[in-house]
């Protein structure tokens, strides 16, 4: 007959780009605060888009590529943020529907 072995402890995932996932993190961003920056940059590409429309408007630039390109950037951030913001929401709901 032959004999039963121990079980080896697992050993630890290798970690990615230097971060060490079985240390929580002490000098990271808060959740608060990224979504805040990343409400400020899409409000950035906003604010570029309407200066460079306003620019086109009164001659300050004769290149309408750019004027579209810009306020193509704006439409592509903000819908981003927003698929993102669906599923942090998405997630946040999932979690409160779990029973302990």
């Amino acid at each position: 007959m032959a004999s039963i072995n121990g079980i080896n402890p697992i050993a630890p995932v290798p970690s990615i780009g230097g971060l060490d996932k079985t240390q929580p993190s002490t000098g990271g961003k808060d959740f608060g605060d990224l979504f805040s920056e990343a409400i400020d940059r899409v409000d950035q590409y906003r604010v570029k888009a309407d200066e460079s429309a306003d620019g086109f408007m009164t001659g300050k630039t004769e290149e309408i590529h750019q004027v579209i390109l810009a306020g193509q950037r704006a439409e592509i951030a903000f819908e981003t943020f927003l698929q993102v913001r669906n599923k942090v929401v998405q997630a946040y709901q999932e979690v409160m529907r779990m029973q302990m």
